[in-house]
Parts: C-alpha cells; structure tokens; sequence
C-alpha cells in the first residue's frame, strides 16, 4: 500500500511537471538590422554630421543625447534597460569582449531570420527571393505539439516572412506586410486593420508595411486568441538606415521598444501568460560600424556587419542584466535556448545548433 501511494504521488508530480511544462509560452521579437552600438551605447554622435542627419542633430541629441553611455541607451530604449536588464540578460556588448555574431555567411535579412528560426545554417539561402525555406522552423516545431496546435501565430511587416516561415507548409498563421489579417483573426479591430494597411502611405513599397501596423495587428490577435507562442518583426528600423536617416532609425527602435513594453505589460497582468512566458528580443543582421559611412548598410562587402547583439527574459532566466563576460555565441543557438527555456528539446530533421547555458 505503502509503495502505491509513494508511486501515485511520484505521478502527480511528474504530471504537474509535464502540464507546466506544457503550459509554458513563448514570444520572440525582432526588429531589423538594429546595431548592437545603440542597443549598448545609444545615440552615436558620429553619425549626426553624415548625409542629411545634419539637419536633424539638435533633435537627435536632445531627444536621446546623455552625458554617458548608460544614460543614453537608457533614453533610446527605457523597457530594455528599465526592465530587462534588472529581470532578465542582454548579450552583445562588444566593449567587453561579450560577442554575439551571424553563424551565416551573408548578413542580410533572409539568411539571417532563416538561421534564427531554424537554428542551422543553409548557405544555399542566400538571397531575400529564396523560395519557401525547406527547414522546419522553431514555431513549425512547437505547432506540431498537440499542447502547442492552433496556438502559434507570426507577424511581419516584410512579406518575405510567408516564404522564411514557409507559411503553406508550417500551416499556422503568418500575417506579413499587406497580408489580409483576417486569415488569422475574424475580428472587427482586425478588419479596421487591414482596411488601414490597405489604405495607408507606402513608403516602402508593397513589399513592408509600416511597423504600427504590424504591432497592433499581433497586438489585437494576442489579446483575443491569447496564443502560445508569438513571433512578431518589425521593420522599420533597417528600412531607415538604408534611407541613411538617423532620426527616424532613432525613432523607430525607441517606438520598437515602447511596443515591446507595451506587450510585455499585457501578458504581466493575464494569469495564463504571468510567470509562464519566455520573452527574446534580437535582429536578424548588423550593419557598419568601424567605417561611420557604412552604418547605412550590411551584407558581406560590410565586414562587421555580422555583428548581433539578444536580449533574454523570462521564468528560467536569472536576473543578471547585461552580460560583462568573454564570450561567443550564435545567431543559430537562439531556437534552441529558448525551447529548453520552455521546457522543449527543439529537434527536426535538420541538425539543430546547441542551446546557450543561460546563467
């Protein structure tokens, strides 16, 4: 009688493990091309007298100027380094040695968000027209989970995003640039939506929308499907540098990490997502740093732009902040070190990169 009990108990607690580890959600944000050097330096002076930012250094350094580094990151981007650094762990900061790089050859975007998802590198994917990805992808992965089915969803401004996720084959929802949302969400909010996206001012073409779409588009499907793991890119801080626009760039990645808040904010106060979510928040690419002119581009004639940086926050994530160590990771090891975060061992027919021992 003894042993049945002491066997019945030993169940409960591995079905509690198991229902928590079922239980758990996932969100994973990007926002393109987005330097490590404003991420942990802020505003870069020396960029303000480069092309047309001339015009605009009296409101770039009074909207995010400091007197230090610290002081200026933290005006560029007050969640990340107001919350995430005190809850969670940052990577990147090359001023310390602490490097987080492109295991691709290429450093643009394609390449770059197929071995974030994928967690391998394909050289054969080495265009931003590549055909579907052939490799099952982290969400693909999660999506299979009968835990996980019908609770995985992606949005991006870039439409490339149906084609990286491989949208027909990965059968969840990816809502990209000018998509009709409506395939992912039947809801007013949502139609309202896509009438807007339809509607609005294109300034880069029908290939991107603009970022405020995107959010409150994945925003909306959040609080009404409430899914379990979350992917949402932004765009338009890539879309900026090329143009060679620091205000906007600025703009845009204070804006992204405002969104980032907002959302972390919401899933805080819901009882299925406290305690329970896994947050990430990287890019998919570099641009140039060590020529100031180069901070506009990326790609291989640009040698640092490989150059990333992740931020890291969740229930199995220590409170370090910013990470000080010599150290080198990879782009390909995210998928792995956040399905282990939620409990999973991310693994498909493709090898996978191992995950990163968070501290």
């Amino acid at each position: 009688m003894i042993q049945f009990i002491l066997v019945f108990v030993l169940g409960l607690v591995s079905l509690e493990g198991f229902n928590q580890i079922d239980d758990q959600r996932l969100i994973i944000v990007t926002t393109d091309g987005f330097r490590w050097h404003e991420v942990f330096k802020g505003m870069d002076e020396a960029i303000l007298n480069i092309g047309p930012n001339k015009n605009d250094s009296a409101y770039i350094v009074g909207k995010y100027g400091g007197s230090s580094l610290e002081q200026k990151r933290q005006k560029l981007l007050p969640f990340l380094w107001g919350t995430v650094s005190k809850h969670g762990q940052l990577y990147g900061n090359r001023l310390y040695d602490n490097k987080v790089d492109n295991a691709n050859p290429y450093w643009f975007s394609y390449p770059g968000y197929s071995e974030l998802m994928t967690g391998m590198v394909d050289t054969l994917i080495n265009s931003n027209d590549y055909q579907p990805n052939p490799h099952t992808n982290l969400l693909e992965f999660y999506n299979k989970k009968d835990s996980y089915h019908g609770k995985v969803a992606a949005f991006g401004a870039w439409e490339a995003f149906d084609r990286i996720l491989n949208e027909q084959r990965a059968s969840f929802p990816v809502i990209s640039s000018f998509d009709d949302n409506q395939v992912a969400l039947k809801d007013p909010q949502m139609k309202l939506i896509s009438n807007m996206i339809k509607d609005s001012f294109r300034p880069f073409g029908n290939g991107e929308c603009l970022d405020v779409f995107t959010h409150y588009q994945a925003l909306t499907y959040l609080k009404v499907a409430q899914p379990k793991v979350l992917y949402i890119s932004y765009g338009e801080t890539d879309e900026w540098a090329h143009e060679g626009n620091y205000k906007f760039y600025l703009d845009a990645a204070h804006q992204f990490d405002a969104w980032v808040g907002e959302i972390w904010s919401y899933v805080q106060s819901l009882p299925a997502y406290k305690g329970k979510t896994t947050l990430l928040i990287t890019t998919d690419h570099g641009r140039g740093d060590i020529i100031k002119n180069e901070w506009t581009s990326h790609g291989q004639a640009i040698s640092d732009a490989h150059e990333i940086w992740f931020a890291i926050m969740g229930p199995k994530v220590n409170s370090l902040g910013e990470i000080k160590l010599k150290q080198q990771y990879f782009q390909k090891q995210l998928a792995q070190t956040v399905a282990q975060l939620t409990g999973m061992n991310y693994s498909c027919e493709h090898e996978v990169a191992e995950g990163i021992d968070l501290k």
